[in-house]
């Protein structure tokens, strides 16, 4: 039978686990460390959320733009069941599909371009959810989980411009 040998309560051992750092051995904090720790998540929370409600709402207020420029340059639109209505829920119905599609049809302030840009707000908050995981985690001096939310937030950006590819 084996027994695992424990830490010895040495200064020795206590500077070695010290030097150690995030390496997977853990050490008990003083309260004030434990303190300075949990407003530091705080913080991080915060911002996080922030940036998930932000990016939420700023898509909704975007999209509801959108819709009423629709409806006000296509007034036959607010008639849910004529044949305006259909042509625009059809799936033959042109939304601008690229960047510069979506920059034509912002500056020709039309609508559906104004709904499209609200999406693309909505799709990207959890990106940005995610740049802010990075600097977090660089603000809490965890080099290891910041290069690995690095390269998650390098894969996400990387795959809108391949998607478009």
């Amino acid at each position: 039978m084996s027994a695992t040998p424990e830490t010895p309560d040495t200064p020795a051992a206590d500077a070695a686990l010290a030097g150690l750092g995030r390496s997977g051995a853990h050490r008990t904090l003083t309260p004030a460390e434990a303190e300075r720790m949990a407003e530091k998540v705080r913080r991080v929370e915060l911002a996080i959320s922030l940036v998930l409600r932000v990016g939420v709402v700023a898509s909704v207020l975007v999209i509801a733009v959108g819709l009423g420029l629709m409806f006000a340059h296509h007034g036959s639109y607010v008639s849910l069941s004529g044949p305006s209505f259909r042509a625009l829920t059809s799936a033959s119905t042109s939304f601008p599909h690229s960047f510069g599609a979506l920059g034509r049809a912002l500056d020709q302030g039309q609508g559906r371009g104004v709904v499209v840009l609200g999406v693309l707000i909505l799709i990207l908050t959890p990106v940005l959810r995610v740049a802010v995981g990075v600097l977090s985690f660089a603000y809490e001096k965890d080099a290891p989980m910041a290069l690995v939310t690095l390269f998650v937030l390098a894969v996400l950006v990387g795959s809108f411009f391949l998607a478009g590819a």
